[in-house]
C-alpha cells in the first residue's frame, strides 16, 4: 500500500517538520514498507481470541502502599543546606 505525496506531507506537517522533495520520495518509501509489514497481520486467523490491551499477564512491581508515620521535622531538616524556622529555604524561581 504505497502512501501518496500528500499522505507524507501529513505526515511530516502533524511530526512538524519539513522535508526536501528527496525526503519526502524517502520517507514515502520507507513508511510504504512498514505499512506493507503489518498487512502481513490481516491474513492471521483470531477467531476465538478475546481482545487484550496487552499481551502478557501484567503485575505490579510496586509495594502494597501501607500508611505510616511521617518523619520528624527536624530529623529532616538538620541535613538541609539553608533552612527558614521549620521550612527549608530555597532561592526563589520566577518565570521571565
Amino acid at each position: 500500500m504505497p502512501l501518496e505525496r500528500s499522505q507524507v506531507e501529513h505526515i511530516a506537517a502533524l511530526a512538524r517538520i519539513g522535508l526536501t522533495e528527496d525526503e519526502i520520495q524517502m520517507f514515502g518509501d520507507q513508511l510504504s514498507h512498514i505499512l506493507e509489514q503489518f498487512e502481513v497481520l490481516e491474513e492471521l486467523d483470531t477467531t476465538g481470541v478475546a481482545p487484550t490491551g496487552h499481551a502478557g499477564g501484567l503485575q505490579t512491581v510496586m509495594r502494597e502502599d501501607v500508611p505510616q508515620d511521617s518523619l520528624d521535622s527536624e530529623d529532616v531538616l538538620k541535613n538541609a543546606p539553608r533552612r527558614e524556622g521549620e521550612f527549608f529555604r530555597v532561592n526563589a524561581v520566577l518565570e521571565e
